[in-house]
């Protein structure tokens, strides 16, 4: 590589760097965004002629940050390892569908919405938050599969009690469950339970262990899930970041490394001049 190919890369490396630049990112995102909810109104001709202006505007601002950003790195290929600038960059490319294009603007229009995304990937809080979310959703997965057998459970117990007490709420399993989700939502719950009270005095303990379950204790699984894996992250982005006590920990296992390295290989000198001496 070049001289002049590095010192342009630093330069570039220095723009993408700079949180004057990051900012401003910011702002036109924002922008963008407000753009697209301005396109919703009936707004005069004259001013919709404007925004469009600042539409192809915007366009060519983000093409021109992804660009600074693609060219600031060490190597191309090392951009596309980001899943985050995978997702800038199909956003941008999508935002060059020519929104006059009358077979095509319902499309550019939609993918225009996902501008403000962009937020995400720019801002690090936001993007520990939807990285923990994602990761979060195998470990979720498991307590709604949980909630899906209690769900059914307590429906066919349901369905077996009250059908002849209300036979729309009651009738079979699938609309049992669903009565169950209202109950759990505490949707009017209180209706339904005194309506079957009437026959079942006694069915108040029903709806309440079930919502004990549903609402209390899954829920706050569902929660410690979430805050677990966020926690995880934070300590990632510190460790990478060598912010927080995640980051000096970090630091001293790297440096702690090092040293045992370097005394390995002064031991093997030692060895080495004292069987010389010998």
């Amino acid at each position: 590589m070049s001289v002049d190919a590095v010192s342009w890369k630093a330069r570039f490396l220095a723009i993408r760097s700079n949180k004057i630049f990051e900012m401003s990112v910011v702002a036109i995102i924002i922008l963008s965004a407000m753009m697209i909810g301005a396109t919703t109104y009936d707004i005069d001709p004259n001013w919709l002629g404007l925004l469009k202006f600042f539409d192809i505007a915007v366009t060519v601002f983000f093409l021109i940050e992804l660009l600074i950003r693609m060219a600031a790195e060490e190597k191309f290929s090392n951009f596309f390892k980001n899943g985050w600038n995978i997702f800038d960059f199909l956003v941008v490319t999508a935002s060059l569908i020519p929104i006059d294009d009358s077979q095509m603007v319902l499309l550019a229009r939609l993918l225009r919405v996902f501008r403000v995304l962009r937020l995400v990937s720019m801002i690090p809080e936001l993007r520990i938050l939807m990285d923990a979310l994602v990761k979060a959703i195998p470990r979720i997965g498991y307590v709604v599969l949980l909630m899906f057998i209690i769900f059914y459970i307590f429906g066919a117990i349901g369905s077996f009690w009250f059908e002849k007490i209300n036979p729309v709420l009651w009738g079979d399993i699938s609309i049992a469950m669903l009565t169950l989700f209202r109950v759990a939502t505490f949707e009017d719950w209180t209706d339904v339970m005194y309506e079957t009270m009437e026959v079942y005095p006694f069915s108040w303990i029903f709806y309440l262990v079930f919502i004990f379950l549903t609402a209390f204790v899954f829920l706050n699984m569902m929660i410690g899930v979430v805050l677990d894996v966020m926690q995880q992250e934070h300590e990632k982005y510190n460790r990478e970041a060598g912010e927080g006590e995640a980051g000096e920990v970090h630091w001293i296992k790297e440096h702690t490394a090092e040293i045992e390295q370097r005394l390995e290989r002064m031991e093997s000198l030692l060895k080495q001049v004292a069987q010389k001496s010998n």
